[in-house]
């Protein structure tokens, strides 16, 4: 048998060598979906650990029975830019008044959540457009209000999660009541500070640790 001619060699391992180009970036190009979450949630930055509210739920039934994981009630309006967030709780308790809840905001969020209870009010909102661009900056990931919201347009604008029971064009008062760091009872649920909250267009769960996922 004829030898290959070299040129013919050549060529060949130049094709080859262009397939494995090609597969390692395809690979990478692969797990790069797997790792980023903004691949299957449109709206979660790509730094934030993905979390699937239907499948931690399926995965965990003990914890469900037990009552270390709990859904809230689906009582909530999306807002804001980011649809999937997570973090530490944070919890307070006001009634038609922002004081508070502004004084939180200016604080560094460190990934936290603020859980409000507003009472389930709908007669002003307790949280606007300020609050939450200065939250976005600070680097909360989330908000959860037992009450309403305004500035709408502003608030989607903003890279943060925020879930409220409605929108309301008039603000709250402003006298600084309300207590800071205590249980608090929303959508069927009670929250303790420090528990970790998840959200994502399925839905909301409070968990009383970290979940590994």
């Amino acid at each position: 048998m004829d030898c290959i001619p070299p040129a013919a060699t050549e060529i060949f391992l130049m094709i080859i060598e262009e397939l494995i180009v090609s597969c390692s970036t395809m690979a990478s190009f692969n797990i790069h979906l797997v790792i980023s979450p903004s691949h299957y949630y449109p709206g979660v930055s790509s730094n934030m650990s993905m979390v699937a509210t239907a499948e931690v739920c399926d995965a965990n039934p003990p914890l469900i029975h037990s009552g270390e994981l709990r859904a809230l009630q689906p009582i909530f309006q999306i807002y804001g830019r980011r649809q999937v967030f997570s973090g530490p709780v944070v919890t307070l308790k006001v009634f038609e008044d922002n004081v508070l809840v502004r004084e939180f905001l200016e604080e560094k969020g460190n990934g936290r959540v603020l859980v409000v209870d507003g009472g389930g009010s709908l007669r002003c909102a307790i949280l606007g457009g300020n609050p939450v661009q200065q939250a976005t900056n600070n680097g909360w990931a989330g908000i959860l209000i037992n009450g309403c919201i305004r500035d709408v347009d502003e608030i989607n604008g903003c890279d943060i999660g925020v879930r409220a029971l409605a929108s309301h064009p008039m603000k709250a008062n402003k006298r600084g009541v309300g207590d800071k760091h205590v249980p608090v009872i929303m959508a069927g649920t009670r929250i303790l500070d420090g528990e970790w909250l998840y959200a994502d267009t399925d839905g909301i769960l409070v968990s009383r640790m970290e979940l590994s996922i």
